[in-house]
């Protein structure tokens, strides 16, 4: 665990030291910025989203409804371009055989990057819910929250349950990167990792948009990014808020299985 914990902090000095780190993060900051923008200046918002019903009465809304625009896309996206990359960039650099040659086992090196992608992709939605926050406060104010079953919800109390909110959308964008971690893993090519992880995202929308039974879309990844509307019910949905984690528990775990086997058993002296 130790080894792996070193390694963890080489992966974030790297990532500190790398400006595709910073897309994703600016992205997110200015997000909640144009969509407060637009906003003002239109007169009408999509009311329909999750949660509109409360864009212009509540900024504690802000950051919960531009979830729902880039969870089809976007999150997607900003977690392919660092977890792609994670693994291949050693490749591509020739830098593997020299990881390889410090004091840790292949499991930790890979442990490391893989806590440093997850990590990243928290951060990201860490820094949407501080903008989201300040951008609509200061748009339309620190005010009550309308719930999605037609409950009253207290500031307070909405801004403990958007920040539960966002730690469960992050449960299957952890699995994207997953995802992305296998490919980056497996092809030793960026590029292809990053295409190839979003194709895995939009056809499971595709899918879900193709099959007409509820029971087979509900445990496609991409129905999780909705299981946070739970937490915004009275009394909440334990059912979507739980299918989240474990759906998106088993999509996290699969691939990182077999980029572990693929890691440990690469022969890196073509590399």
């Amino acid at each position: 665990m130790t080894g792996a914990l070193v390694a963890y902090r080489w992966e974030l000095r790297k990532l500190v030291s790398q400006k595709r780190t910073y897309i994703g993060l600016g992205a997110a900051a200015l997000l909640p910025v144009i969509f407060v923008t637009v906003m003002g200046l239109q007169k009408g918002g999509p009311y329909d989203a999750p949660l509109g019903h409360n864009l212009r009465r509540t900024g504690l809304v802000l950051a919960l409804v531009v979830l729902n625009f880039v969870s089809r896309f976007g999150a997607q996206l900003a977690a392919a371009l660092v977890a792609g990359d994670i693994v291949a960039s050693e490749h591509t650099g020739n830098t593997l055989k020299l990881i390889l040659t410090r004091s840790l086992r292949r499991g930790q090196i890979l442990a490391g990057k893989t806590l440093a992608s997850f990590t990243y992709v928290v951060a990201t939605l860490v820094v949407l819910g501080v903008a989201g926050l300040v951008g609509g406060s200061i748009a339309w104010g620190f005010k009550p929250l309308t719930n999605l079953t037609g409950v009253q919800l207290s500031a307070l109390h909405t801004l403990w349950l958007s920040a539960v909110a966002l730690g469960l959308f992050a449960l299957p964008l952890i699995a994207v990167a997953a995802f992305a971690i296998m490919l980056s893993t497996w092809t030793r090519n960026s590029a292809a990792a990053i295409v190839g992880t979003l194709v895995y995202a939009l056809g499971q929308e595709a899918l879900a948009g193709l099959v007409h039974q509820s029971w087979a879309k509900d445990y496609l990844l991409s129905d999780q990014f909705d299981g946070w509307h739970g937490v915004f019910m009275s009394p909440v949905d334990w059912t979507l808020v739980a299918r989240a984690a474990w759906v998106s528990a088993i999509f996290t775990a699969v691939p990182l299985a077999i980029a572990y086997v693929v890691f440990k058993r690469r022969d890196v002296a073509d590399d």
